[in-house]
């Protein structure tokens, strides 16, 4: 492994599943199955692999963490890397979003390192993981009219 002058961090990718008309929009969610945040809900996400595009893992950690494969495109949202954010180091995570179309498959289960994977109201929902609070704030900006 080659070193570098400057320190890096390592790189996940999140993904806010909306599914729903604007005024009852729900959110897919998974409950951590182990540290750091057991048993909170976060989005669906993990760390970027050697090589690997962002939206493939997004898509990736989306199949394994929950079973679901949309067919849209996951539109970039924004990248988070605010000290702090990690508890594990130094992480940067770029944010994806996407609407599941009328009739697209929806159903989800927890399946990899999420120990459970569930639709939740925008409106109403749990304490999130992280600063997954900020990150589903800009999602639901940036899906806006959609």
């Amino acid at each position: 492994m080659p070193t570098y002058e400057y320190p890096r961090p390592a790189v996940t990718v999140d993904t806010a599943v909306f599914r729903g008309p604007p005024r009852a929009r729900e959110l897919l969610l998974v409950r951590r199955g182990a540290d750091p945040y057991a048993g909170m809900w976060a989005l669906p996400g993990g760390f970027l692999e050697p090589d690997e595009p962002l939206e493939h893992c997004a898509r990736r950690e989306l199949q394994e963490e929950t079973g679901l494969a949309p067919a849209g495109r996951l539109a970039p949202v924004g990248a988070y890397g605010d000290p702090g954010r990690d508890p594990r180091g130094w992480t940067v995570t770029v944010l994806f979003a996407v609407v599941l179309g009328a009739g697209e498959r929806d159903e989800v289960a927890g399946g990899d390192d999420a120990a459970e994977a569930a639709w939740h109201s925008v409106g109403t929902l749990p304490p999130l993981a992280f600063d997954h609070d900020l990150l589903v704030r800009d999602a639901q900006t940036a899906i806006a009219g959609r």
